[in-house]
């Protein structure tokens, strides 16, 4: 776990930092902490904006340094955009302050938040983005990285406090997101570990391990599986020496309706992918220790739900298999019988992810009877092909479920983009030597896939979404608050999903 920032919300009149971020609007009007500071230093803030023609833009920034008459040695100006910005907006600005504060200082700073509908909210929000920002991932470098090599380089984290009218709401605000936060870091984690060190094993003890009050986790073993007839999911892991491992995460937050059904999330787990005996090319086949992001980003969710102690049942299951060749591993051609008891016809070992997944999905509607199912995977590139890595791909049978999940993509940033289902892709599946065949052609692929997945929705009436996030949950676009190779995508996206729709009903 990467070090975690030392956040305070201390009262507006606290001594402040050598460091000290000002939050300026698009108005370019001051805080009336800033125009102190403008007046004591005989508006030498003022001028400062004037000459850079800073005209308080989203996460610009201008800094004035030595100014005479103020402690702080560093006023940082950032740009808020709209004086009175969103949640996600100041989420953003919280991260471009710290990677402004982190440049600069190793040791304290300090940021104003003034007035506003409710500062507490805004205090936490922007120390959210901070937080999120502040991840590293530094496990590994004996030495020590230059700034240019590995996002916040080898400074240790700044103190930072930040100023508000009441320090007691804000950090009460505060204690949701930093568990979001904590979530989103060990989704982060997973998928930036080696696959030497992070095996189908390694990673169902790490989930064990949390350890936090209320979660409950269970790992079924290789003879649980085959009791169970997981032969879909079996056949994936059992080219490689690392046995296959599902863990089943439980969280009772509803207590007034214990019995309530739960929300359901579904990850793939392929801790790494070789493509099996139809092996992928050399090139690039080291980021497939990331094929795990799915089942990352719904560890990371069930910590966040749990520590947040949310009002919801919910019930998190991950199928763990590493996709090796060897003299065991599956060979084209075969057919194997699902859980469901319907055969699959195997032309493709390198679509094994929703072999995984067919199994995990099947189990999960057997044994628990959600009231909703969602599952995440790095399923094909054939999504980046279509969305490139800004979107995630939705395929949902159930349009209010998708229009909840395109709602909290907008709100959290963790944006999804609504493909199509139809018979027309299904019968692409068809096979004559089995139910169906794990791969559909050249063309749609991700589709296809998608496909696939919805064969072992057992009812049209569980309302279920499939989310492809091959190009969000790795190696995804650099922004304001990530500078990861693992992102964490999603973990924000389906917390805010649950506490939106969800949380005590």
């Amino acid at each position: 776990m990467t070090e975690q920032l030392d956040i305070r919300f201390v009262a507006l009149t606290a001594p402040l930092a050598p460091a000290t971020v000002l939050l300026v609007g698009s108005d370019r009007e001051f805080s009336a902490i800033a125009n102190r500071l403008d007046r004591q230093t005989d508006g030498a803030l003022e001028r400062a904006v004037a000459a850079a023609e800073f005209k308080g833009k989203a996460r610009s920034t201008i800094e004035v340094l030595g100014a005479a008459g103020i402690d702080p040695k560093r006023v940082i100006i950032v740009g808020t955009g709209d004086p009175d910005p969103k949640e996600l907006d100041l989420i953003r600005i919280g991260g471009a302050a710290f990677a402004q504060i982190i440049a600069r200082t190793s040791v304290a700073a300090s940021l104003i938040v003034e007035g506003g509908e409710d500062a507490a909210e805004t205090a936490a929000q922007v120390a959210q983005g901070m937080a999120l920002r502040a991840y590293n991932f530094r496990k590994y470098l004996s030495r020590k990285p230059t700034d240019e090599q590995n996002g916040n380089g080898s400074k240790p984290l700044p103190k930072i406090d930040i100023h508000c009218a009441d320090p007691t709401a804000a950090a009460a605000a505060f204690e949701r997101r930093r568990a979001v936060a904590r979530g989103v870091f060990l989704a982060r984690d997973l998928v930036n570990e080696p696959a030497n060190a992070l095996g189908p094993v390694e990673f169902a003890d790490r989930l064990k391990a949390l350890n936090i009050p209320g979660l409950d986790v269970e790992i079924l073993d290789v003879p649980a599986l085959e009791a169970l007839k997981m032969g879909s999911l079996l056949a994936v892991g059992q080219g490689s020496v690392r046995p296959s491992r599902v863990v089943v995460m439980q969280w009772h937050g509803a207590k007034k309706a214990r019995n309530k059904q739960p929300v359901c999330f579904v990850g793939k787990g392929v801790v790494f992918d070789t493509g099996g005996i139809s092996m992928k090319p050399a090139a690039g086949m080291e980021d497939m220790k990331g094929d795990m992001g799915g089942a990352a980003c719904v560890s990371g969710l069930m910590q966040a739900l749990a520590e947040r102690k949310a009002p919801v049942n919910a019930v998190g299951l991950v199928g763990l298999v590493e996709n090796m060749p060897s003299g065991s591993a599956t060979r084209p051609g075969d057919i194997v019988t699902s859980m469901s008891g319907q055969t699959i016809e195997i032309l493709n070992t390198d679509a094994e992810g929703r072999l995984v997944l067919a199994d995990v999905l099947w189990y999960a509607q057997e044994r628990f009877k959600p009231r909703l199912i969602v599952d995440l995977a790095t399923l094909t590139g054939a999504i980046m092909v279509a969305l490139g890595k800004e979107h995630a791909g939705l395929f949902c049978n159930n349009d209010k479920l998708a229009r909840e999940l395109e709602e909290a993509g907008e709100a959290t940033g963790e944006k999804v983009w609504r493909m199509p289902l139809g018979a027309g892709y299904d019968k692409l599946i068809d096979s004559k030597n089995a139910d169906m065949k794990n791969i559909g052609g050249r063309f749609g692929g991700a589709i296809t896939a998608a496909q696939f997945l919805q064969r072992f929705i057992k009812s049209a009436d569980t309302p279920w979404a499939h989310l492809d996030v091959a190009g969000t949950a790795m190696d995804s676009p650099r922004t304001e608050i990530n500078q990861s190779w693992g992102s964490g995508w999603g973990v924000r996206l389906l917390d805010k999903l649950v506490q939106s729709h969800y949380e005590k009903g």
